[in-house]
């Protein structure tokens, strides 16, 4: 069973298609996911041991000193491949004269990001993955469909419990369950995140015993569309890879004076200094801006089609306009602790993708490595799970009887995620410090507090899972932010504003103990 349809899940799937039957579970359609959204492109090094090599120092570079080595290494080494793989299954990337066409985004040493149809990489590669997928006879697909539980036989998890949108609830037994669902960007009230993005798997494997790891590392990406009425519509690194300034609201480009790289710095840097542009306005909410009227020789609207389109809609223009951006809560460096083969600490359940953390990305990933890790680490989770599993009992699926919240409760419990997302916004965002996230731990409680009073044991709606989901994950977020008394990639504590190797050159790990521990890997 897999839980989740973007990249990791469905090249999960597809690798588990030759082993037996595959249930695919995902809380809405098959292309909602964040691999959808993804615009940037992927990265990935096609030109031998060198480039692989140098894929490999950009990597450990971005993570600010906290990258597993040897996960880095397995990314980079089988990325070639598992690309390579997805255009020969028939994934589009952008040519010119047949050549493959490479671009640059920050904190990459040189031009090794594919994309496809200017900004759509995501949506490309979910769409091959799925035809591949649904080409299988093997593979069967459970749409618009929560997971709400693990179920567990003799300390294993051996299944899953389901709801589907109609309220219907049953359980599935299954070999082993891969979580591939994704982060958890819906837990801050600024993310460019789709609404499904609540940490479901997450949370659900922290509900079974699983460890959690390097949850206090979330990555904010610098450049979101920051319009009154506007979605946090994210504006592709790529932009500033073609040549994008920051200028702030005195028309002064300010990346100088805070990295060497000006534009191409790591993002949790540039993320930070928008931040404090912005704050210089007299405001923690001020806007900078994203300026693209120098570059020349590109065709901007051809180059970044959707984004373009977007921006349109709001009468601006790339090659006209001052686009007025802000951070917003972008992916999940932390996620369920597992080893290079998606293994969790519970028997049975793997995982990949964003809801995994395998060390690959350290306290900062590099730009456009998270699709790269879905293929590669995808892959890696189904080839261990066929190995490493025994067969279940022949048991059918079974239903369950199920109460829905009313819409009254429904509407509350919206209420508190909202709370919850705007606490997490102000008190765990970019600039921390312990005062701040310890008021964060105390109004989360209260949230946790009101959700669990709707929360009775007859009630089930996915509203219900999200907000658990959400508080589960807040609350590892928080927990483990006050542990690191140090700052380091996209973790920033202002009252402890330097690196501290003597202590914190280690991954935070929630589970195994009470409270949060500290472990090298």
């Amino acid at each position: 069973m897999v839980m989740g349809a973007g990249v990791a899940g469905l090249r999960g799937a597809v690798e588990l298609a030759r082993y037996g039957t595959v249930l695919v579970v995902t809380k809405e359609a098959l292309a909602e996911s964040n691999t959808h959204y993804a615009q940037g492109g992927i990265a990935v090094a096609l030109e031998g041991r060198e480039d692989v090599a140098l894929h490999l120092k950009d990597t450990v570079a971005a993570g600010d000193g906290l990258v597993c080595r040897r996960a880095a290494e397995v990314l980079v080494a089988e990325g070639p491949q598992r690309v390579e793989e997805l255009i020969a299954w028939g994934a589009h990337f952008d040519r010119e004269s047949g050549r493959l066409l490479r671009t640059r985004e920050a904190a990459h040493s040189v031009q090794r990001i594919l994309h496809a149809d200017g900004d759509a990489t995501g949506a490309e590669i979910s769409r091959s993955l799925a035809a591949m997928a649904r080409a299988s006879q093997a593979i069967r697909f459970c749409e618009w469909t929560t997971v709400t539980g693990l179920l567990e036989q003799e300390g294993c998890v051996a299944g899953v419990r389901l709801l589907d949108r109609d309220q219907r609830a049953w359980s599935v037994d299954a070999r082993a369950v891969l979580i591939a669902a994704g982060g958890a960007g819906q837990v801050f009230s600024d993310t460019t995140n789709p609404a499904v993005a609540t940490g479901d798997g997450i949370a659900l494997a922290a509900e079974a015993g699983a460890e959690l790891a390097d949850m206090e590392f979330y990555q904010f990406h610098p450049t979101a569309l920051f319009l009154p009425g506007a979605p946090r519509f994210l504006l592709s690194e790529a932009l500033r890879g073609e040549g994008a300034y920051l200028r702030n609201d005195r028309g002064e480009r300010f990346m100088e004076r805070y990295h060497p790289a000006f534009e191409l710095a790591p993002r949790d840097v540039v993320a930070r200094a928008v931040v404090r542009e912005g704050m210089s306005q007299g405001s923690e909410e001020g806007a900078v801006y994203l300026d693209m009227r120098h570059v020349r020789g590109v065709d901007l609207h051809k180059r970044f089609p959707g984004i373009s389109t977007l921006l349109a809609k709001y009468g601006l223009d790339l090659h006209c306009d001052l686009i007025p951006v802000r951070p917003a809560a972008h992916y999940l460096m932390g996620g369920i602790r597992t080893d290079l083969d998606g293994r969790t600490s519970v028997s049975g359940l793997f995982a990949a993708g964003e809801a995994a953390c395998t060390g690959v990305h350290g306290a900062n990933r590099l730009a456009s490595n998270s699709l790269l890790e879905g293929l590669v680490f995808g892959a890696r989770a189904a080839k261990a799970m066929a190995e490493s599993v025994a067969a279940p009992a022949n048991r059918e699926a079974s239903t369950e009887d199920s109460t829905d919240t009313s819409r009254q409760e429904e509407e509350l419990i919206d209420v508190f995620i909202w709370e919850l997302q705007k606490t997490m916004w102000k008190h765990a965002g970019l600039l921390r410090d312990e005062t701040s996230l310890r008021e964060g731990s105390a109004e989360l409680a209260k949230c946790e507090t009101g959700i669990e009073r709707i929360a009775q044991p007859e009630n089930t709606s996915r509203r219900l899972r999200e907000a658990r989901s959400l508080c589960r994950v807040a609350s590892a977020i928080l927990q483990s932010a006050i542990a690191r008394t140090e700052s380091r990639g996209a973790h920033f504590r202002s009252d402890y504003p330097r690196r501290d190797d003597e202590h914190f050159l280690k991954h935070s790990v929630l589970g195994r103990e009470p409270g949060v521990t500290f472990e090298q890997w």
